[in-house]
Formats: structure tokens, sequence, C-alpha cells
């Protein structure tokens, strides 16, 4: 069993540790997959919850598969009591964040837990004493396992389905990490926005302006030049995030795996890349929301070897009829030149015309005004709230 965290003066105030409860790494295959298939049952009363696909859970756990563990270190833990699993949690050990933060930060990730805050106490000690032994000072968390995926816990908004590559769970989570001493780190925010939506003729008079006066101009991303759009588009994530809060840059391995796994679902008239007189200074991608494909397989494409989760998701697929816009980057410099809010309008009108009804814009940051004020000058309102909390060591 991992050791907890040591005891501090705080301890008495934190819920007490179960006796009768067991938190172990997970060793061999039998164990990862009930890591992987423990929330099914914990969620099978959650109508928004989407079941995530065993298949692609599978290989986001595996060295061999996810370039994350190229660099970075994830020990997996279970609870259990008596012979039931109770709850899970990964920690996570990031070099490339130390490193571009300039921090001594580890992470906790892939919190599942039933509603007792002393099992999730002995989950979060034990990755905590995981983190502090590698010689972090503090731990972030949720992170899974970094910002560049599912990274925060949902704290308002639990009425709608999480969009495709955003987190879910139960709304008592927050009280747990909160009774565990946790604290709010900073808050990611998710916008709803119709495609019936009318931006103020303001906004799009300054646009047009704007984009005569710069000479911007706006292209899909060419499917035929995938290789060197690629590059182009890394090139603008990594200089236009670099310095954020939580940021850390995708290696090559990491955007080309990313690069792969939306290839399937892009649709190319929504991936947007703006150029200045002819260079590339501004993308936006705004995806298909395949959890509302993948919600109909139940986490699994065959059944008693049959095809049957496979052929609801290629039929689920064609009904599809909201978005979620992933990324939008300008590059430094070009900022406050009216990009961010000509790709906004170029997205809407384009998913009016391919006949979305609207969809999901997230995340931001809460203290990213600008971004946020453009967002809302669109039409959009707030409609999720996530947090990253964090714990001293």
């Amino acid at each position: 069993m991992a050791l907890p965290a040591e005891p501090s003066a705080a301890s008495a105030s934190l819920p007490p540790l179960p006796s009768d409860v067991q938190v172990t790494p997970v060793r061999g295959s039998a164990e990862k997959m009930q890591f992987i298939r423990f929330p099914y049952a914990l969620y099978k009363d959650d109508p928004n919850w989407v079941m995530p696909l065993e298949m692609e859970r599978k290989d986001f756990l595996d060295p061999k598969k996810n370039p994350f563990f190229q660099y970075g270190e994830v020990e997996l833990f279970l609870a259990r009591r008596g012979k039931d699993l109770v709850g899970r949690i990964a920690a996570i050990r990031n070099p490339r964040y130390m490193e571009e933060q300039g921090t001594k930060e580890g992470f906790f990730g892939l919190f599942e837990c039933v509603n007792d805050a002393g099992i999730a106490r002995a989950l979060l000690d034990t990755a905590a004493a995981w983190v502090r032994e590698r010689g972090m000072t503090s731990m972030l968390g949720p992170a899974n396992f970094s910002s560049n995926q599912d990274w925060g816990l949902l704290i308002d908004g639990f009425d709608t389905p999480p969009a495709i590559m955003m987190p879910h769970n139960p709304p008592y989570y927050l009280g747990l990490l909160e009774a565990c001493g946790l604290t709010k780190a900073k808050d990611l925010y998710a916008f709803e926005l119709s495609s019936s939506a009318q931006p103020p003729e303001k906004v799009v008079r300054i646009a047009e302006k704007m984009r005569q006066r710069e000479g911007i101009t706006v292209r899909p991303v060419k499917m035929k030049d995938m290789a060197a759009e690629v590059e182009r588009i890394r090139d603008i994530y990594n200089s236009a995030w670099e310095k954020n809060w939580g940021f850390v840059p995708f290696t090559d391995a990491e955007f080309d795996h990313l690069a792969k796994d939306l290839k399937s679902i892009v649709r190319p008239e929504l991936a947007l890349m703006a150029e200045v007189k002819g260079e590339p200074v501004a993308f936006s991608l705004t995806v298909p929301d395949a959890n509302q494909a993948i919600k109909a397989a139940n986490g699994r494409l065959t059944h008693f070897g049959l095809p049957i989760g496979l052929a609801k998701l290629v039929l689920a697929s064609r009904r599809i009829n909201r978005l979620r816009l992933v990324i939008l980057g300008i590059k430094p410099g070009y900022r406050r030149r009216g990009l961010d809010a000509i790709l906004y309008l170029d997205t809407l009108r384009t998913a009016k015309q391919l006949g979305y009804v609207g969809g999901e814009i997230s995340w931001t940051l809460e203290d990213n005004h600008l971004v946020n004020r453009a967002i809302e000058s669109m039409g959009a309102k707030r409609s999720k709230t996530y947090r990253v909390f964090q714990r001293p060591l």
C-alpha cells in the first residue's frame, strides 16, 4: 500500500481515514481494466455522462500508444473496501510542465470516488505522497494528464452532457475535494453559442474593417497538405499559449497523435487558418461534438463478437448537430487586430450553412478577460465552470 501524506496541523479538520479501505497501485492488465471500468457503475444513473470507449481508454493508458509517457510518469491506484472497488486516482509527474511553468507541481487525475470524504482523502493522500516523493512541493488537479487533455472538475453546468474532450463528474465531487483541504487554483469557462445568434452589427462592422485594413485572409486547412499544415498549426498553438497559466507545449509526437485522432471527425470548413499578407498567424478548430455519437455506443464497439456498438456509433454520427470550438490561438504581435472576431464570425456563418444548431466554446481561463469578452460579444453565454484545485505538500 502506498504511504499516505504526512499529517499536518490541518489534519484534525480533515475527514478521518477509513481503516477498512486499502489504496494500492494498479498491477497487471486485469487491474487496469478494473480501473477503466470503475466509472461505468458509478455513473449508471447519470443521464448526462458519456461512457468513453474502452478501446480509447486502454490506448490512453498504454505507454506504448500515448506519447505523454515518453517523458511523463503516471501511477494508477485503486481503492477497495473489502472486495468492492470504491475509488481510483492517478498520480502524475510532468517534467515538461515544470520546465515551462518554473514550478515543482505534480498532478492528480482520473479521480473517481463514491460519495465518501474519507475514501477521497485516502486517494488524494496517496497521490500526494507519490508526487512528494518525486520532489514536488504542491499538487494540482484533476488533470488527465495535462492541460492539453481533460483538465479541471465540473462545478457548474451539470444539466447537459459534456462536449467532446471535456470532463464530466457528479456534483458531490466538489464537496469531497473541499473537505479534503484542496483549494481553488483557477476556474475555466465553457460558453454556449446558438448558430442562430446574431452578433452585434458593430462587432461585424469592425471585424470586416480590420479584415480589409490588415490584409487578413481566412481559409480552411488544406487536407491534401496536412503535414505542412500541422507544422503551421503547432507553431501557432505553442506560441499563442506560451506563458499562459497551466500551459505545457505539445511535443511533436503528442501533436501528431492529436492530429491523427481528430482527423476522422474534423470538417475542413471549420478548421480555419488566418493569414496576414500570406503569413499564418492565427488558427481556430471547431469539431463536430462526437460525444453525441460516442454515447450511443455504450463504451464498446463490439458486443458478443458483433460490431453492434460500432453500428450504433456510425448511425448516431449522422445525427450530430452540435459543435465544439476547441482551439482559437493568435500569435503574439497579432492580437487586438480583430482576428478573434473574424474567426468567430466565419465559424458561425459556416456552422449555420452546414446545418449545426449550435455548440460549445471551451475552455478559457477565468481571468482571460479579453478572450471572454470577445466570446460574449458574439452572443455566447457561459454554460459550465470547471475548477483546477491545488494542495501544498
